[in-house]
Formats: C-alpha cells, structure tokens, sequence
C-alpha cells in the first residue's frame, strides 16, 4: 500500500476517477487524509534537522574559504588561531547591542540568544572543537572542493581540537564528544 501523497492521488485517481467525487468518510479519503499528514510531518522534520545543522554548514564554510587560501597544510597551533577568529566573529554584533541598550533595560532577546551561542561554542573549544583534519593534504584539497552540501562532508576526515592544544579523532556527524 502506497504512502506517498502523489502515490495515493493517483491511485485513487486511476480507480475513482476525480478525486474531488470523494465522500467525505470514505476509506479513500482517510487515505489522503492520513498521505497528507504523513507528508506534512516529514517535511517538518527535514525542515527542523536542516535548521538543526545550519551552525555546522556555517563553521565548515568558514573554515572552507580559510583553506581556499592556504598553500600548505595547517598545524594545530594555526587551525586554534582558526577556530579563535570564527568564535570572535558575533563579539562586536554583541558589544554594539550592549552599548545601545539603555541603563536599567533588560537585555533584547538578540543579545541572549549571542551570549548563549558564544557560551556554547566556548565550552565545545574547551572539550574539543569539531572541525575537519586540516593537517591531512587530501582532507585540505577535498575541503576546498567542497560543495556545501552536508551528505558530501562524508568524505572527509573530522578531529576535535581543544583550546589545551590537545587533537582527537572525531567522526561524522558530529555526536557529543566523538
């Protein structure tokens, strides 16, 4: 039994004719009924995931146009100066909006929910900040072929590098403390 919507449409199409002749509690409409929910709801869920991994896509573009330039593969030391400039990136957005805000206000939403990104992506750098192995010459040369979309950052290699100095393989995608 079919479950996509244009599978059930033209099912009972073929066998009905116009759908729009449907009584309404008929067995082929429950059928669209419960297609168009089931269709709804997975758009909703690619919807969330794809929102879900938008920070990810952003760091790894960043550090994609930081490879475009680079001739050589980089150390640790030059992939924390990376991962120090990408976390410093919302500071004057930050500031800007606290020196604004008049005495005594409370703070606008834009500036909790920056403090609350800044304080996330600080405490994954302590742990360990996810990001593609930039040491590796082939990962460095697939990661400036990259085309942006998520399903081809499977062909690359991902470390965790930790503000302590410290680099750790990692997998992908990312899971906690992979």
């Amino acid at each position: 039994m079919p479950k996509d919507l244009v599978k059930v449409q033209k099912q009972i199409k073929k066998k009905r004719g116009a759908i729009s002749s449907l009584h309404e509690n008929s067995r082929d409409a429950k059928r669209l009924r419960r297609a168009g929910a089931r269709s709804d709801k997975l758009e909703k869920l690619a919807a969330a995931r794809a929102k879900a991994l938008q920070p990810y896509l952003r760091r790894i573009s960043f550090l994609q146009s930081a490879a475009q330039e680079a001739t050589e593969p980089f150390t640790v030391e030059s992939m924390q100066a990376l991962i120090e400039i990408y976390l410093d990136r919302d500071s004057s957005e930050l500031s800007t909006i606290e020196s604004e805000r008049r005495p005594g206000r409370p703070t606008s939403t834009r500036e909790n929910l920056l403090k609350q990104r800044i304080q996330a992506e600080a405490n994954e750098y302590n742990s360990g900040y996810w990001m593609p192995d930039m040491e590796n010459v082939q990962i460095l040369d697939r990661l400036k072929e990259w085309n942006e979309q998520w399903t081809s950052l499977g062909t690359l290699k991902f470390v965790r590098i930790a503000r302590d100095g410290t680099k750790h393989t990692s997998s992908f995608p990312p899971k906690g403390k992979s």
